[in-house]
């Protein structure tokens, strides 16, 4: 979902030549934004110094301030430009999207935040190996972990090729290609030199910034029509000329496919964001359980605001700026937003919120990057290769060049996926998550029965089918909008694997931890004792 539409943005762009708003102004902003958080990653790198710090920000960070973080990392600039999009051209149905992506968090509230917290120490594998064999575990979750990073980081990218250029009047694949390579830098930076704390800090500012430029958005089209939200939508409809963007079924409700397709879709939103490895992770920043339970209360309540801003800038957009005029822009729903910043104060809010598209992009990438690193350093050089005696100084060490590494990977990938329609890679990062990640993790905290060949049964079958699934999608062909709209092998109806592939990657646990070697009953009821309650967690987490 949070980039269906950015490829339009680059056809568009190279088609049509246009900008939105005016260059110098946007990238003036631009460049403002990154000189001072720069300056606040260089300030918060003088603590780094052990692996603490850099993976985890040295559980400095007050529950307060990581609800910020957490809203940073998970509104993505895609998301706040998709949404906007597709309220105002689908209506209801468009803000279907907000619900599914705000209730997830009461999943993760509910069911892992405080027993993930309790019983990890960096990353997801330390709590899904913390009472089942290391060695199988930590590689199978790791893959799963680069797996969903990396399909992230190159649908970021691209987007950020994308929107980045139509903003500042590039139309060439060269341009393209260089504004990708730019952000590509600023990430790895950002991450080698800041660590988790620089990061979180770069998080924090862009939360702050795009839930008060969104905030100033929605108090100005509401001033416009008398503060009433009925006179907007009544205007929406007027604007429009159709009434059924006030009704569901507008989008999901065509066939019996395309309300499958929906439920399929919440399901994967919703437990795919409990599933997050880079969501996940920001458990891991805060000194107790208690700290974690309010980061997310406070990222729900910032969340929940956000996305309620997004239903008045949705049909504000469908009123101001028109259905027709947003189709027709370069970028073509994604462009909603940008439109109706421009309608409401010109250029400079034009820029404004361009910047905070910008700072929306750095923040998720460089969450993205750490989580990468600290999943391959932590889990497979430090606890598989050297069997949980690395050098703390040379685990870094290994943690930075993954960051590169990871960084150059993605640059390639965002540059080759220019002109294509990435949406297949975002909801392959939601479909695995939600398929290997999630139900290993509630099996790992809540039953005692479960057992390593469960663990890798579920997250490589979960991994596996969903990818599957989405190959033989109408994501991949058989349609205008697929990734290969030249060829047809869409065996599979619907969009999104998540009614398929999560009922079937809980299946596999449970199948995989039937008969069997019984696991390590003393490490089972230290982990429900410290998942519960947080007896034990600290000293063992923070050695």
């Amino acid at each position: 979902m949070y980039l269906a539409d950015t490829s339009s943005v680059v056809l568009a762009a190279e088609s049509t030549g246009e900008t939105v708003g005016t260059p110098w102004i946007n990238m003036t902003i631009f460049g403002a934004f990154v000189l001072v958080t720069m300056i606040v990653v260089l300030r918060a790198s003088k603590n780094n110094k052990t692996a603490a710090d850099y993976y985890a920000g040295g559980r400095s960070f007050s529950g307060t301030q990581n609800g910020l973080a957490i809203a940073g990392d998970y509104l993505s600039a895609a998301s706040f430009l998709g949404i906007v999009g597709a309220i105002a051209v689908q209506g209801y149905d468009g803000f279907l999207y907000s619900i599914g992506f705000l209730v997830a968090w009461l999943v993760a509230l509910l069911l892992v935040a405080e027993p993930l917290r309790n019983t990890g120490k960096f990353t997801m594998a330390d709590v899904l190996s913390f009472r089942l064999r290391q060695r199988p575990v930590r590689i199978a979750a790791c893959i799963s972990t680069l797996a969903v990073t990396l399909f992230y980081l190159l649908a970021q990218m691209a987007g950020a090729g994308a929107l980045v250029s139509l903003l500042m009047g590039i139309s060439s694949k060269a341009g393209q290609s260089l504004v990708i390579i730019v952000v590509g830098v600023l990430m790895i930076l950002y991450v080698l030199v800041g660590g988790m704390k620089g990061t979180t800090w770069v998080q924090i500012i862009k939360a702050c910034l795009l839930i008060a430029g969104v905030a100033v958005m929605t108090v100005w089209i509401l001033g416009l029509y008398g503060f009433n939200l009925s006179s907007l939508l009544g205007s929406a409809v007027e604007s429009t000329g159709n009434s059924k963007i006030l009704e569901p079924g507008l989008k999901y409700g065509a066939s019996e496919i395309t309300k499958i397709d929906f439920i399929s879709l919440g399901l994967a939103l919703v437990f795919g964001a409990a599933g997050l490895p880079h969501v996940l992770m920001r458990f891991y920043t805060v000194p107790t359980a208690k700290e974690a339970r309010k980061s997310v209360v406070w990222a729900i309540v910032l969340i929940g605001l956000f996305y309620l801003f997004t239903l008045v800038l949705g049909y504000g957009a469908a009123a101001l700026v028109g259905v027709e005029a947003i189709g027709n822009a370069p970028g073509g729903v994604n462009s909603a937003a940008p439109l109706l910043a421009f309608e409401l104060g010109g250029s400079v809010l034009m820029g404004i919120i361009a910047a905070v598209a910008f700072a929306t992009i750095l923040a998720v990438v460089a969450g993205l990057a750490i989580t990468a690193s600290a999943s391959f350093a932590h889990d497979i050089y430090t606890n598989v290769i050297c069997k949980g005696k690395a050098d703390p100084r040379k685990e870094i060490r290994v943690a930075k060049t993954t960051v590169v590494v990871i960084g150059l990977l993605a640059i390639a990938g965002g540059i080759g996926a220019q002109g294509q329609n990435v949406a297949f890679l975002v909801a392959l990062a939601f479909a695995v998550a939600a398929s290997a990640n999630l139900p290993t993790i509630i099996y790992s905290l809540f039953w005692k029965g479960f057992k390593t060949r469960g663990a890798v049964w579920s997250m490589y079958g979960g991994m596996g089918i969903s990818i599957l699934l989405i190959i033989f999608s109408p994501v991949m062909s058989g349609s205008e909008t697929s990734m290969i709209p030249g060829a047809d092998f869409a065996l599979f109806p619907l969009s999104n694997p998540g009614i398929i592939s999560i009922p079937a990657a809980f299946l596999l646990g449970w199948l995989g931890s039937l008969g069997g070697q019984r696991e390590d009953e003393i490490k089972q009821a230290e982990m429900e004792v410290r998942s519960l309650t947080g007896i034990g967690a600290e000293g063992a987490i923070d050695h």
